[in-house]
């Protein structure tokens, strides 16, 4: 009902722009020269930007690269060592933009900002050969099943391509024989059947490694948001093991 027809340009940024919506919005909306920012409150707040010379892939599965003169790396979360291209690891970032620290907290700033000024914003990110930054997921929502890292971004971004799902979400619930199991929280399109644990599964068999498919399937019409607008997976958790009956005695 609404003439798209003069749209051209725009910018997703706030959260994770998932790689089938951002290609709904351009071949949808006509924004043909649509750009991915990151970047956080403390950096003032952009760190990367795709551009609009990107390939129509840069454009859509990364956040583009850093901003003139801003660095970004990727780290080792536990050791703090630069990591080889294309591995996964923490994102951090360090020039002008970067705040100087919390007002009066310290311990914090400490936390966040190390003594070289890099700041660690708790994202685990890859960067490629031509410094284009992937998001691939936060190092607190990473789920450990069975000894597998398992990033929810990775399973999220393939459960956007089911006809059916309008927006997923993916956390750990816990597990007694695995420690962590995964389960999705799933918003459907109006008029379709709700999804099931089982009918799930047969979507993601052969198509996603069995130990990233999750167990459990949560159909809901909202998700737990802030006040900005941001999904609260931490709410999401509690409610996850409450409506399971799960907690790490009797999971």
């Amino acid at each position: 009902t609404y003439d798209l027809s003069s749209l051209r340009t725009g910018i997703m940024a706030g959260s994770p722009c998932p790689v089938e919506v951002m290609k709904q919005v351009i071949e949808r909306m006509g924004m043909r020269e649509v750009s991915i920012c990151y970047g956080m409150t403390e950096t003032s707040p952009v760190s990367t930007q795709t551009r609009g010379d990107d390939s129509l892939v840069q454009r859509t599965a990364t956040v583009g690269r850093a901003g003139p003169h801003i660095e970004v790396k990727i780290v080792d979360p536990v050791t703090g060592v630069t990591v080889p291209r294309g591995a996964a690891g923490e994102l951090c970032t360090r020039g002008y933009s970067v705040m100087l620290g919390y007002w009066g907290e310290p311990e914090k700033t400490a936390e966040a900002i190390d003594a070289a000024r890099w700041m660690h914003t708790g994202d685990l990110a890859t960067m490629d050969d031509e410094g284009y930054v992937a998001i691939t997921g936060r190092i607190k929502d990473m789920v450990i099943r069975g000894g597998e890292n398992i990033y929810p971004r990775e399973i999220e971004e393939f459960l956007y391509t089911h006809p059916d799902i309008v927006d997923a979400q993916v956390i750990g619930v816990p597990d007694v024989k695995y420690g962590e199991e995964l389960m999705a929280w799933i918003r459907m399109r109006p008029g379709t059947p709700p999804l099931t644990a089982e009918s799930l599964r047969e979507y993601c068999a052969g198509k996603v490694a069995h130990y990233k498919i999750p167990r459990y399937v949560h159909v809901v019409d909202e998700f737990p948001m802030t006040v900005t607008g941001k999904i609260r997976k931490v709410e999401m958790r509690e409610i996850g093991a409450r409506l399971l009956g799960l907690t790490e005695e009797n999971a």
